[in-house]
């Protein structure tokens, strides 16, 4: 755990973290050379049902009292909001691209139980297009760690001395397409409703324009929801996830998903009608 240890009463609330944010927006981060060594945590948190079944119903999964991975991704969220709004944080909110994410789920973790919630940016890297870093979140419950996410961010134009590590690639299933999914303009909109993720990107053509965006993206937190949801509920009790983003999906549009299983578990892509991935993930 870091040395510096923020606790919060509360999950805070995005729209005051992304007012903060806004106030960061010109930060030059230039060469960095160092994160802020702290973590953001929250001692105890219960799970509202209503809002984890307006989830549930967004992305496909069924509601039952076992939450869905990509849920606890979404309770660390705000933290890792926190975090990256802080004054000392180097890079600015804004422009930050989520390229990678992994989750490790250990155990089923119910509703009825109360988590405790930390998050903390680690492991700053070179990458051939600017630098990345984690944004690590682990969940307890009863104190077990039942949760564990890594969000691997870009921060492009930034410099970190050092050689960029040889990016890993997963790899699409070589299959056809077993389904298509058709995504309103209000995709994101809807989306940002019940993850508390307000970026402007995927809100309306205005504000994604400014971002350098035709028209709005859906959020790839959302793709990859909807693409665990799309393996059915046969999965494990405990399993890891792993995926990339690629090309971002434009709003209003549609995708396909394909996914084959094999006896390590399942490999999944969402692409767009030529086949050019979106998504491209494993469940082991």
């Amino acid at each position: 755990m870091a040395r510096d240890v923020r606790v919060l009463p509360a999950l805070p609330e995005p729209s005051g973290v992304l007012a903060k944010a806004a106030l960061g927006m010109l930060k030059k981060p230039g060469e960095v050379s160092s994160l802020p060594d702290r973590s953001y945590l929250v001692l105890e948190h219960w799970v509202e049902v209503s809002r984890l079944a307006a989830y549930c119903a967004e992305t496909g999964f069924a509601l039952r009292d076992a939450m869905p991975a990509t849920w606890l991704h979404v309770l660390t969220f705000p933290l890792q909001m926190e975090a990256m709004a802080a004054d000392d944080f180097p890079f600015p909110l804004a422009g930050l691209v989520h390229v990678t994410n992994e989750m490790m789920l250990h155990r089923r973790v119910t509703v009825d139980e109360p988590l405790r919630i930390l998050v903390r940016a680690e492991n700053l890297q070179p990458h051939a297009k600017g630098a990345t870093f984690d944004m690590v979140g682990e969940i307890h419950a009863a104190d077990e760690l039942v949760w564990r996410g890594v969000s691997v961010y870009l921060a492009s134009g930034a410099k970190v001395a050092g050689e960029a590590p040889s990016p890993v690639r997963l790899h699409a299933p070589s299959v056809a397409p077993s389904q298509e999914w058709r995504l309103g303009a209000d995709q994101g909109r809807r989306y940002a409703a019940v993850s508390g993720d307000s970026n402007p990107i995927h809100l309306n053509p205005l504000t994604a324009r400014l971002f350098g965006f035709p028209r709005p993206i859906i959020h790839g937190m959302w793709t990859h929801a909807r693409a665990v949801a799309a393996l059915g509920g046969g999965l494990p009790e405990a399993y890891t996830v792993r995926v990339q983003f690629a090309k971002p999906i434009l709003l209003p549009g549609k995708v396909r998903f394909a996914a084959a299983r094999d006896e390590a578990g399942w490999r999944f892509a969402v692409v767009n009608r030529e086949g050019k991935p979106h998504l491209v993930g494993e469940l082991t």
